[in-house]
């Protein structure tokens, strides 16, 4: 059937509830107040402008419907893609305004409505991640980066793994004992950063084809926005310390994700070192 569900949509219980008509319907409110905006090309033919320039209704009526049309399009198309999974013609030109202009609009629209802008947030990231994995492609291992926020390696850790992650030697009272593992196991790229500026470093440096990053609403938001159109597929943490300390990953769903972008089928074995989740 054209109109099936896409088979790629994931489980609001990963995403903290989100769900992708919250994004929907922010995305289609801005969309008619943008349209309410360009109607002033449309009224602006009756004003006495428009009877001093000739040319001006003309010119204004152009404007303002084709601006519409255009919103309404790139409206529809990105619905119909985060629907059905399937790709239309200019879909990734339309994902690149909604998520560069619309989404900063779309947080303000939800502020002003009394929104929470972290469910905001995780609805962005799993209609994101839907997104990614409908247009994947099978990657190499070391085309593959796997971000992860400083707040993974334990506070009372005295070693420090920003620059050298062999540094940690996997006593298991954090989560990064299991993530190198994850790493050796399938030869991906591993990089621990601590704020936007290294983790857009890391990114220049590496080079990868797709990012698998793991952190919390905020800075998913932000660095799938500061990425694209790199793939970069969100992993919400585990914050029962509060944010910004002692954070926890869910390990199984993580390797899930990086087997289906090298392309696995075989069963892993279960992780040894450094598991809390």
């Amino acid at each position: 059937m054209f109109l099936r569900k896409s088979p790629h949509s994931l489980p609001p219980e990963q995403y903290g509830g989100g769900r992708k008509r919250i994004f929907i319907g922010l995305m289609l409110a801005s969309c008619v107040l943008l349209c309410l905006a360009l109607c002033f090309f449309l009224i602006l033919p009756w004003s006495d402008l428009g009877a001093v320039l000739h040319w001006l209704p003309l010119l204004s009526m152009a404007v303002g419907v084709l601006g519409i049309a255009v919103l309404a399009w790139m409206c529809l198309t990105l619905i119909f893609h985060i629907y059905t999974g399937l790709p239309l013609p200019g879909v990734r030109g339309v994902r690149h305004v909604i998520i560069r202009l619309f989404f900063p609009l779309m947080e303000l629209l939800a502020k002003a409505v009394g929104m929470d802008r972290n469910k905001v947030r995780r609805s962005f990231v799993k209609v994101n991640n839907e997104l990614v994995l409908a247009d994947r492609k099978p990657v190499a291992p070391r085309e593959l980066l796997l971000l992860l926020p400083h707040c993974v390696q334990s506070s009372a850790c005295p070693r420090r793994l920003t620059h050298k992650l062999d540094n940690c030697v996997r006593c298991g009272q954090c989560p990064v004992g299991s993530l190198l593992v994850l790493r050796d196991r399938y030869g991906i790229q591993l990089a621990i950063a601590t704020g936007g500026t290294i983790a857009r470093r890391i990114v220049v440096q590496t080079r990868p084809r797709c990012i698998v990053a793991v952190a919390c609403e905020r800075d998913l938001t932000s660095g799938i926005q500061d990425s694209y159109p790199l793939p970069v597929f969100g992993v919400l943490n585990q914050r029962p310390c509060g944010p910004c300390l002692d954070t926890l990953v869910p390990l199984g769903a993580l390797e899930d994700v990086i087997r289906l972008f090298l392309g696995c089928s075989a069963p892993s074995e279960p992780l040894h070192a450094g598991s809390r989740t």
